[in-house]
């Protein structure tokens, strides 16, 4: 009997489930879930690669108040003050409890933030009592060896855009060279103020120079004074013949100098307060009505021009800074006054702009960062007693000061689907984060030929860290170095020295009344040695300085922190004050002026046309 051939592929010898009937409807089954796994495979891809695209190259918007206090919002728990879409900033994103500004000042602040570096290495830090430029026709201001972020994101195909406040200089050699204005520093567009607002651009709210000027004029002119009647004296008598000639011509230059400054100041609102857009002056002086709403205006189109590639917005309000103003429908509303009734204005416009992301679909893929220049400006008191000034919450001092009231500012920042909502972090942190932070979001290069202070605080953002990379904070008074923070890695504390403190007046009081703002050296501060030492982990009111009696490692963790100056001091470079009296003195030759000098320097091209809708309360 011959063998029975069995050939490999008969199907008698094949279990049931894979006799040809089954098999085939097993292959196809197989094969369905082979496309649906290539599916689920391409889908992933597909949202991995969305998701990539979604945490690069954001949309960024950026908002600064002015001297804003951070107890003023109700996200830092102020109960009196309506600040809804601010909050809605942090209940949908990061708040920042120890957000710190790199400056205690406006013009050094902001140099800092928009370079991410300490104002001392770009010059932008006064040697000088003045710490800010207080004129149009300066001749300081940011220099252009500096790189901003607006020129990085530029770079990377962002369009970009500074609408408000700029305060870091305009010309350098003529009244149209535009060496310092915001075009030369990355910005495409701008519409705002190229120095600040001060209570002198507004009529009826004081002058912020006359008490400044009344005490500098009053040792000069009692000099010449003095000068006059004895030389009157010693040529009646005949002790000394002095020609006519020279006491004319000391007459002479003493009466033009004091017509020119009577001139200046008669003339300052004309001068100094006026609106741009772009290189063009459109409003000179500079009308406060409806000035919120034509500052939202305009960042509502740019915006709306601007959604179907990524742009950078940086929206510089003018609020909460002296002279206050709020347009009718918010005048009145607030239960803190003109101050009140500012930051609610604020707040609403804060609003408009979240609400035009939502309009054009763009919350989900851009940042959205909001803070102050520094804290509020506690001495900001009204010719009728009106407080104009903010509350810095349970910490001392304010602007211009570096106890925690001057420096510790709101840091709100959302970013849905990329940052956790309702997150508090209590890192230190800073301004000057926020450079590297969008450079490398816009996926751009950080500059290799500078020390960049701050980190990017995406890591931080997201959890993929916990801790900040600000071992050391440097805090400094104009250029002078007032205070250290040191945040060790393996502990909790926060421990920060002062160098100097400000003498307050009067003594037993919150600030420096007498002079409106608090001064760096000389005989407007109190030297300690050995330095006062504070935890603000334990402290952060800074009401108890720690001595060798209540904290054993007093004198090694000065030896610490003396150790990071030395290094931070060997880092430094000299650079060309932009700070200095020349820089910051009023130059006619670079007097901007949309008419003419002889014709007060008026014009109004500045149409409001169809200005947001407003509903206050």
């Amino acid at each position: 009997m011959s063998p029975t051939y069995m050939s490999p592929f008969s199907t008698s010898l094949l279990p049931r489930a894979l006799r040809p009937s089954q098999s085939e409807e097993w292959s196809r089954n197989s094969r369905k879930k082979m496309r649906l796994l290539l599916f689920l495979i391409m889908c992933e891809c597909a949202i991995h690669s969305v998701h990539t695209h979604h945490i690069s190259k954001p949309n960024v918007v950026l908002l600064m108040a002015d001297d804003l206090g951070i107890g003023d919002l109700g996200c830092y728990g102020n109960r009196t003050l309506r600040t809804p879409n601010i909050d809605r900033l942090a209940e949908e994103g990061v708040t920042l409890t120890q957000h710190i500004a790199a400056s205690p000042l406006c013009t050094p602040s902001r140099a800092a933030f928009l370079t991410g570096r300490y104002p001392i290495r770009s010059g932008m830090a006064a040697f000088s009592r003045v710490g800010v430029f207080l004129f149009s026709a300066s001749s300081g201001g940011l220099p252009s060896e500096e790189i901003t972020f607006s020129e990085l994101l530029k770079q990377r195909g962002y369009t970009t855009a500074l609408i408000g406040k700029w305060h870091l200089g305009m010309n350098c050699e003529s009244s149209n060279d535009f060496c310092h204005h915001p075009l030369s520093h990355g910005f495409d567009y701008f519409y705002g103020l190229t120095v600040t607002n001060f209570r002198d651009c507004k009529p009826g709210q004081g002058s912020v120079f006359l008490k400044g000027v009344q005490k500098s004029l009053v040792i000069p002119i009692q000099i010449a004074g003095i000068a006059l009647v004895s030389l009157a004296i010693v040529q009646y008598i005949g002790l000394l013949k002095v020609p006519f000639q020279a006491l004319g011509y000391f007459l002479l230059i003493t009466a033009i100098s004091l017509a020119v400054l009577i001139f200046f100041f008669y003339h300052f609102r004309h001068l100094n307060c006026f609106l741009m857009r772009d290189h063009q002056i459109i409003q000179q002086p500079l009308s406060y009505e409806n000035l919120t709403q034509r500052l939202t205006k305009e960042a509502m189109q740019f915006i709306g021009r601007n959604t179907d590639a990524p742009f950078l917005l940086v929206l510089s309000y003018l609020h909460v800074h002296t002279a206050l103003y709020a347009s009718k429908n918010f005048s009145g509303k607030s239960k803190h006054g003109l101050y009140g009734d500012a930051v609610e204005e604020m707040d609403w416009s804060v609003g408009q702009v979240l609400d035009v992301l939502e309009k054009y679909n763009l919350s989900g893929n851009t940042l959205v960062y909001f803070t102050s220049d520094q804290g509020a400006h506690v001495e900001e008191i009204s010719s009728s007693g009106e407080v104009h000034g903010g509350y810095n919450g349970i910490y001392k001092g304010g602007k211009s000061m570096n106890w925690e009231g001057g420096i510790r500012v709101p840091g709100l920042l959302r970013w849905p689907g990329v940052i956790q909502a309702g997150t508090y972090m209590d890192e230190p942190t800073s301004n000057m984060d926020i450079f590297p932070t969008i450079v490398k979001l816009a996926e751009a290069q950080l500059p290799s030929d500078r020390i960049i202070d701050g980190h990017d605080l995406m890591p931080l953002l997201q959890g993929k860290v916990t801790r900040s990379k600000h071992e050391f904070l440097f805090h400094y008074c104009n250029a002078y170095l007032n205070a250290v923070r040191w945040h060790p890695r393996n502990s909790e504390s926060v421990w920060k020295v002062f160098f100097f403190t400000p003498n307050f007046s009067p003594e037993d009081s919150n600030g420096c009344y007498d002079s409106h703002v608090c001064f760096c050296h000389g005989g407007f501060i109190t030297r300690h040695d050995p330095p006062l030492l504070f935890d603000l982990s334990r402290d952060p009111e800074e009401k108890v300085p720690l001595t060798p009696d209540t904290e054993s490692r007093f004198y090694e963790i000065l030896r610490v922190i003396h150790l990071a100056v030395d290094n931070h001091t060997r880092s430094l470079h000299a650079v060309p004050d932009q700070l200095s009296w020349d820089n910051l003195l009023w130059k006619p030759w670079l007097q901007p002026c949309c008419s003419s000098l002889f014709q007060s320097c008026y014009c109004d091209y500045d149409s409001e046309g169809s200005l947001p809708e407003v509903h206050s309360g």
